[in-house]
């Protein structure tokens, strides 16, 4: 008798306690269902935060999930209703699903619906398993110039491409991105691709700054150590002064993005916007921090934050890549095997600063020896 196949997942199944398990295929319930084979997963920041600490804000773990949100792989099956795909095609896979009938998803600005099943996002499964089942229309077809490691990458290049969009970064504006991890460095790499003047990229990682200047910033900051006996929000002050004259920019930056989450950098992003600039909040850190709110208000700073993606923000992503103005292979520094998983996600958490990003390979059949999908 032929076995039934499963479908192997890694599971999150309390804090800092993970395991593979070999889960049912469920058949599709709803007529634009599809159901998509796995490729190649990037490993995100939240994902580590759920494992480490089991929460994220008001999402907290209460049950098992299966772990995982950044992929590409194959469909497999589709619903009787689906025209947009077809059984073979290579699909980058949007991660959340939102309700599409909410004020917010009407507007465009779906990242808001309360109601959205996001991968990975407690109470629902992420997208580290052989199979996983989604919606037609949040799986974007891939041109044949790219592969599925390069759609794994779609997602966190359409999070810039959000990113970049609150920021309302245009043509011939100077940017300056805090962080030069994987959101960063995305951030500077799209506001090029959008033809900003000057993009300045700044870190504490010499190695991550040389990678960013080879990559999309035009110049690059490391911030000098804070001397004894002066005050965080007198140094940041300092350090942004220290920026506009290095670069050249005058009163500020026309748009600063945050995507550190550091309370310093938040406080020097502050100080560097020029008046009536751009700040973006995109990096996450401590929940509360010191904030030089009388500095926004007197420049009258426009304070955006950003979460997840909006309408249009993933064909972007797909046209960045596929045209080759953004190079994501250059991001991925360590693979590992479905088997592996474990593996790749404790190094992720170590932070190193000569990993940028980590992908994890699809299940693959021992039996039908390798699978190059």
């Amino acid at each position: 008798m032929a076995t039934q196949e499963t479908n192997p997942s890694f599971v999150l199944r309390a804090v800092k306690d993970v395991a593979f398990e070999d889960r049912a295929i469920a058949p599709l319930k709803d007529p634009y269902d599809v159901r998509v084979q796995i490729a190649q997963t990037g490993i995100c920041g939240s994902d580590v935060h759920y494992w480490q600490r089991g929460r994220i804000g008001d999402f907290v773990l209460q049950s098992p999930i299966v772990l995982g949100h950044e992929s590409g792989g194959v469909v497999t099956e589709v619903g009787s209703a689906v025209t947009n795909l077809k059984v073979g095609m290579k699909v980058a896979v949007e991660p959340g699903v939102p309700c599409r009938r909410c004020d917010y998803c009407r507007s465009g600005s779906y990242n808001l619906c309360p109601d959205t099943v996001f991968a990975a996002t407690p109470p629902h499964d992420g997208t580290l398993s052989k199979y996983y089942t989604t919606q037609a229309d949040y799986c974007y077809p891939l041109p044949y110039t790219m592969d599925l490691e390069e759609g794994a990458m779609v997602e966190p290049v359409a999070v810039a491409v959000q990113i970049t969009k609150v920021g309302n970064v245009r043509a011939n504006q100077t940017i300056v991105v805090f962080g030069c991890g994987p959101i960063g460095l995305l951030c500077q790499a799209v506001s090029k691709a959008y033809a900003a003047r000057k993009v300045i990229g700044i870190d504490i990682s010499q190695a991550r700054l040389e990678f960013a200047r080879s990559f999309g910033a035009d110049g690059v900051f490391a911030p000098p150590a804070r001397p004894e006996g002066i005050e965080e929000v007198e140094w940041s002050e300092k350090v942004a002064a220290l920026i506009k004259e290095k670069f050249g920019l005058g009163e500020g930056a026309d748009v600063v993005i945050e995507a550190t989450g550091a309370q310093s950098c938040i406080q020097a992003g502050v100080h560097l916007a020029r008046k009536g600039g751009m700040y973006v909040q995109a990096g996450m850190g401590k929940e509360n921090v010191v904030f030089p709110i009388t500095t926004a208000c007197i420049r009258d700073l426009t304070i955006r934050g950003s979460i997840r993606y909006t309408t249009g923000c993933y064909p972007v992503a797909v046209d960045l890549v596929a045209s080759g103005k953004i190079d994501v292979k250059r991001l991925i520094t360590n693979r590992f095997a479905f088997e592996q998983a474990e593996e790749a996600f404790e190094l992720v958490r170590q932070g190193k600063e000569n990993v940028i990003k980590v992908v994890i390979h699809g299940y693959q059949d021992k039996q039908r020896g390798v699978e190059k999908l």
